[in-house]
């Protein structure tokens, strides 16, 4: 049975009630439940919005719905067709034996579109969504995944959260839709040929969020109107961060940023990394390492330094916080077994729960916003629970099976909420991040990667697709995490290509453990724990150096286009790294690159990504190209053999434009 329920339409059949309301322009909220009525939506990642009036009629045979460029038609049977201006572009999948002799899709299968599995004798089910696929359909988005495809047409995705994996549910088609999976449970999507499914593992109803667009642009602009977008990246971000794992003293960190200083080398920002505090949730400094924290941020501050500090969720049993955390009950729970399961028999703090980030916040103004640092790096912000044992976990508001890919997002929340408080934008480093987390000025990085050539190659993809997923702030450890060994000309190699690249991206930041280690400088507290080798630019010989100099200088002369690109991020949702289909989608042959990308409008960048190599194949789009090193010009719709020796990357600015660099 139809109904119009103010601007939206309702279906009701047997035990499932079905609606489709618009959210937006060009776009639908699609609910559908077992249970009475729908739940709110306060844990959802899409802004309230406004009332649309939608185009509504309702037949005998079915039902349709319009609000501007997008219809959803439904038939009799409860199956819905979305259409971008009258052309159908996602379709449900049935394969019904109760379907009418005359439809096509009559099948004695049995399986409708929405399927819930309940679990006996509980208000949750198992949810399982599928669409039709579309031959020829090119799909992008979703966050973060450590694998190689761009184009996401015939992979499976865990939608859960991993180190170095950000689950963000939005997917863009080249068929002109883009869709966002509305719901933070444990789960996967599977992108296959012959069906699209989404299933989540425990969930009281189907929430998703569907738009229409004629680019990707358009899209984007619309997915970002509807759940938040990112505040305005501030001027010391667009410059070098340093950092590694990890300084093990004030004195230390303050002799590397004194030497960039003498070496006239600009830095933005100075990283203090994990481990410099007594235990795991004491949230402040260890004062036999770190004895005047104030002084020191205060000479940071006269270099045209910011300083930025770690903090882990993690609260250990011996940590000065321990107990109050236990009995206000801001701890995440173990449905059975130890809670107290990380490193130095640690346990979560329960972020989802408002008064634990209250907490947390208050210690951070405490300990470290008073003394002068300026920023924070949210780490495990997963969080990394050793197996990820997501039946096991439980938090303020509901199971990780059915709430846990929100840990992240409210991760950043409390800092956005603190700095509010003080009338600031925040900006977080963090490592993990869900649909929303835009918002709340999550600048994501790629986790603990693997100090190779493909693993660069990757970063690659995911920074493209965590752009497309609507997380616009995204960054690297440019020459990756493990197993770097400072005495390898190999990895060298690697780092100076890596560094090139990073140059390019959104932030600009060196990290990474690197080898050989050094030892811990005491037995307690910030001292018990070693540190990786030096990873400064001058520690891997002139010639690294004089390269890596030169590409911070570089940085440096485009802060005026990087203020422009990240208010295009600001205002309209616009990713600041882009494929070359984003700038080019009339381009066919711009759909198939996945080793360039655009920074803005204007910068083509084509990294260097193999071992040993001196020249790489570049395609330009059509238009007029100059080199950025050779100031020569190039024609576009062409591709050819550039030469990068190890001291270029080939980049091409459209003609016309940065007349500066």
């Amino acid at each position: 049975m139809f109904t119009q329920v103010d601007h939206a339409l309702h279906y009701r059949c047997d035990n499932e009630l079905l609606r489709i309301e618009p959210w937006g322009p060009d776009a639908f909220r699609v609910r559908a439940t077992c249970a009475a009525d729908f739940t709110g939506g306060e844990d959802h990642a899409l802004l309230p919005a406004a009332p649309v009036a939608a185009d509504i009629h309702i037949g005998e045979r079915g039902a349709s719905i319009t609000n501007g460029r997008i219809r959803c038609e439904i038939d009799c049977f409860g199956v819905m067709t979305f259409l971008r201006d009258g052309v159908p572009v996602l379709r449900e999948y049935e394969r019904n034996r109760y379907a009418p002799s005359d439809r096509p899709l009559c099948s004695a299968l049995e399986i409708r579109p929405r399927m819930f599995a309940p679990y006996p004798g509980m208000p949750n089910s198992r949810l399982t969504v599928r669409f039709e696929a579309n031959d020829g359909e090119k799909l992008f988005g979703m966050g973060q995944y450590q694998q190689k495809q761009l184009d996401l047409k015939g992979c499976t995705l865990e939608l859960a959260h991993r180190n170095s994996q950000a689950s963000v549910p939005f997917v863009v088609s080249s068929l002109g839709y883009g869709m966002l999976w509305n719901n933070p449970a444990i789960g996967r999507v599977t992108f296959a040929h012959n069906v699209t499914e989404w299933v989540a593992e425990s969930t009281s109803q189907m929430d998703y969020w569907v738009c229409v667009g004629g680019t990707p642009a358009r899209i984007e602009e619309l997915y970002s109107a509807a759940t938040g977008r990112a505040p305005m990246m501030p001027d010391y971000a667009l410059g070098f961060w340093q950092s590694k794992l990890r300084y093990q003293t004030q004195e230390e960190l303050l002799t590397v940023a004194r030497e960039y200083h003498r070496r006239g080398v600009p830095v933005g920002v100075m990283v203090a990394d994990f481990f410099h505090w007594p235990h795991q949730g004491d949230w402040r400094f260890d004062e036999d390492l770190w004895p005047d924290v104030k002084a020191m941020c205060d000479e940071l501050h006269a270099m045209g330094m910011k300083l930025m500090v770690s903090v882990w969720p993690t609260v250990e049993e011996g940590s000065e916080n321990y107990r109050e955390l236990l009995e206000r009950g801001y701890l995440v729970r173990s449905d059975y077994g130890s809670r107290l399961r990380h490193l130095g028999n640690a346990c979560y703090l329960d972020v989802t729960n408002p008064g634990a980030r209250r907490f947390l916040w208050d210690k951070l103004e405490k300990n470290y916003r008073s003394l002068g640092v300026d920023l924070f790096w949210l780490d495990e912000a997963e969080p990394e629970y050793t197996g990820y044992p997501y039946s096991n976990i439980r938090y303020s508001v509901g199971s990780d099976l059915e709430k846990g890919n929100l840990y992240p997002r409210c991760y950043a929340q409390m800092a956005w909420d603190g700095f509010a408080a003080e009338g600031q934008d925040a900006l977080s480093l963090i490592r993990c991040a869900w649909a929303g987390s835009q918002r709340y000025g999550a600048l994501v990085w790629s986790g603990d990667i693997e100090s190779t050539f493909d693993c660069m190659r990757t970063q690659l993809v995911a920074g493209l697709n965590m752009g497309l997923a609507g997380i616009p702030w995204w960054t690297m450890d440019i020459g990756g995490f493990h197993n770097g060994d400072t005495r390898d000309s190999a990895f060298t190699e690697l780092l100076i290509r890596w560094f090139q690249l990073g140059t390019f991206c959104p932030v600009m930041r060196l990290h990474g453990d690197r080898e050989p280690h050094s030892q811990p400088l005491t037995g307690k507290g910030g001292g018990a724990v070693g540190s990786g080798a030096a990873n400064e630019i001058w520690s891997y010989g002139e010639e690294a150096c004089s390269i890596m100099k030169r590409m911070i200088a570089l940085r440096e002369s485009m802060r005026d286009y990087l203020r422009k690109t990240m208010r295009q991020a600001h205002e309209s949702g616009q990713p600041v790294m882009r494929t070359l289909f984003y700038n080019c989608p009339d381009d066919r042959a711009a759909w198939e690159i996945d080793d360039e990308f655009f920074l803005g409008d204007d910068v083509l960048v084509c990294p260097v990504l193999t071992a040993g190599a001196r020249s790489r194949s570049v395609y330009l789009p059509a238009g007029r190209w100059r080199g950025l090193w050779d100031h020569k010009i190039y024609e576009g719709g062409t591709r050819f053999d550039a030469d990068a020796p190890l001291d270029i990357i080939p980049v091409y600015i459209k003609e016309g434009r940065l007349a500066e660099l």
